[in-house]
């Protein structure tokens, strides 16, 4: 029961204790005039009154829908089906919990299941989960796996510098205490074989970037054999749109799969919620968080859903479990499964050779201007860095005020890459939002 002060004597003595000399110093943040019993309130009005107040403000934003976007960097401007929020907006969908009930939560269970059939196809693997909070959070967790599976005898995890450093921050906040040594090559731009002098007999994990943070493909198999040498596990953090045209990571031999699933039906939404998506092969299933979906045959011979290798106990076994996802991270897997479903191996290879086409389209325009080169050491899909002039920050402010989001500062994780953009072109891009784009950087102004 909480105690609550009611003398002079107990006000005092709590006021000495947080510092403060007087009850006026406690609300010495609001501003005298705001103050009870003068509160200086505008009069009352009525909702319509307040819906149209409230629709002037919102004019004042630049609203992203009506933006030509060239920002990437981990989140990404695809094309969503409408099918999508129509599935996923259903009541039984929507408001749905864990599904710790299989025999009344067939069609979750049913939707999570072919969510991590796809995940599969896609990758390469075995087997998916359903599924973790964002990319981050899923390489964290293969970081993890590879802990536990060799039972803490190896600590060491060599990470690319390739891979987002948001990620990379991640896996350190995740594994803080735990003995680990988080190791990578260091330097600026991506050098595999400065990335493989690290990996050695106490390495229990190697996370490689497919494409890698800075749009380019790096030639990931010398760093999963590299890694296979030393009996650890390989890890490649891939872009799932991108994987309709790269070549699975499976089949380079690859141990995890993981990456950010947001382009796969969900929208930009001011960072979340995302989804990570992790796949492994079948030997690690059982190290495995998340959830697992299996099908089944119940007893009247009809195919069922379960829960599989996870009860719910489990997620409350604190350092025993495998996982400690006990909210519903269903949703955002099923428009994930719907957009997979609805887009086709067709439609996914589609989108990528669009984001391919206009993205080297882009690139050869912009390396066309004065000051500006585009880098092109090697291959990419969608993303690419371009020096610049002048700074970045100078250049988003001014292709701002023509509606247009200017690409990502790379100087602000990577300090060698002073005035270099990380830009992003999607099948969201049209010829002419990308021949504005590349217009407004030619005119972007000297002083």
């Amino acid at each position: 029961m909480t105690y609550i002060p009611h003398t002079d004597a107990d006000i005092a003595a709590m006021l000495q204790v947080i510092g403060a000399s007087s009850v006026d110093d406690l609300f010495s943040d609001v501003p005298a005039e705001k103050r009870f019993p003068e509160l200086d309130l505008p009069d009352a009005m009525s909702q319509l009154e307040v819906s149209r107040l409230l629709e002037e403000i919102s004019e004042e934003n630049l609203p992203g829908g009506k933006t030509a976007i060239f920002l990437g960097a981990g989140a990404y401007n695809h094309y969503i089906p409408s099918v999508v929020n129509h599935v996923i907006l259903r009541g039984e969908f929507l408001t749905a919990y864990t599904p710790y009930q299989p025999e009344v939560s067939q069609g979750t269970l049913q939707a999570i299941f072919e969510y991590q059939s796809m995940i599969c196809q896609l990758t390469g693997m075995d087997v998916s989960n359903a599924s973790h909070y964002d990319g981050a959070t899923s390489l964290a967790e293969a970081v993890i796996l590879a802990v536990n599976q060799f039972r803490g005898k190896r600590s060491k995890a060599v990470i690319c510098s390739g891979i987002h450093p948001e990620y990379r921050e991640v896996v350190k906040t995740y594994t803080q205490g735990m003995g680990l040594t988080v190791e990578g090559d260091t330097a600026c731009y991506v050098d595999v074989n400065a990335l493989i002098e690290k990996i050695d007999d106490n390495t229990a994990i190697v996370a490689v970037a497919y494409p890698n943070f800075f749009g380019e493909i790096d030639p990931i198999q010398q760093v999963i054999d590299a890694a296979h040498q030393f009996g650890a596990l390989a890890c490649v953090v891939a872009d799932p749109i991108s994987l309709g045209l790269l070549k699975p990571p499976g089949w380079f031999g690859a141990d995890i799969v993981v990456g950010e699933g947001q382009g796969l039906g969900i929208p930009l939404s001011f960072g979340g919620p995302y989804l990570g998506f992790f796949a492994t092969r079948d030997k690690y299933v059982r190290k495995m968080a998340g959830r697992l979906v299996g099908e089944t045959i119940d007893a009247n011979g009809n195919p069922g859903y379960v829960l599989t290798l996870a009860t719910r106990e489990q997620h409350i076994r604190r350092e025993s479990a495998t996982s400690n996802i006990c909210t519903n991270q269903g949703l955002m897997a099923l428009a994930a499964a719907v957009y997979m479903s609805v887009m086709g191996k067709h439609g996914l290879r589609k989108v990528a050779e669009l984001c391919y086409h206009n993205a080297h389209y882009a690139a050869v325009e912009i390396d066309r201007l004065d000051g500006f080169s585009v880098l092109q050491e090697k291959p990419f899909v969608k993303e690419f860095a371009v020096k610049c002039p002048k700074p970045v920050s100078v250049i988003n402010d001014y292709l701002l005020e023509y509606g247009i989001i200017g690409g990502y500062d790379l100087s602000s994780k990577y300090p060698d890459r002073e005035n270099q953009m990380l830009i992003a072109v999607t099948e969201m891009n049209t010829r002419e939002e990308i021949d504005l784009f590349v217009e407004m950087l030619a005119e972007v102004p000297n002083d």
